[in-house]
């Protein structure tokens, strides 16, 4: 298994389209509070080891951070954890305010 690329347009797509999917938050608590996309499960990356258990790996999982390099390593630290189904976003946080959604700060 290997990490899936996600861009932010497609993410937007497969949310209207009401597909079932966590959208995991691995930036730290001051970025989260600043901009986030709405509904998205906030672990920051050094805490995905220990909080591991509270992520649910029944659908498929978003990983998400700034630009997208720390969402990068929790994305493969989950599928070397068994996980499958694993996105990262593509460009982070920043395409999401840029391709989809003004209202969500950049920083």
């Amino acid at each position: 298994m290997s990490v899936i690329e996600i861009s932010a347009l497609n993410l937007q797509k497969r949310l209207q389209n009401k597909v079932t999917l966590l959208l995991l938050d691995v930036r730290e608590q001051h970025e989260f509070e600043y901009a986030h996309i709405e509904g998205s499960q906030h672990i920051p990356l050094g805490q995905i080891p220990q909080r591991i258990a509270e992520i649910e790996s029944g659908h498929g999982c978003v990983v998400i951070c700034h630009h997208g390099i720390r969402s990068q390593q929790a994305a493969t630290f989950l599928v070397n954890s068994g996980f499958t189904n694993i996105y990262n976003l593509s460009g982070g946080i920043d395409a999401w305010s840029v391709d989809c959604d003004n209202t969500v700060l950049r920083y």
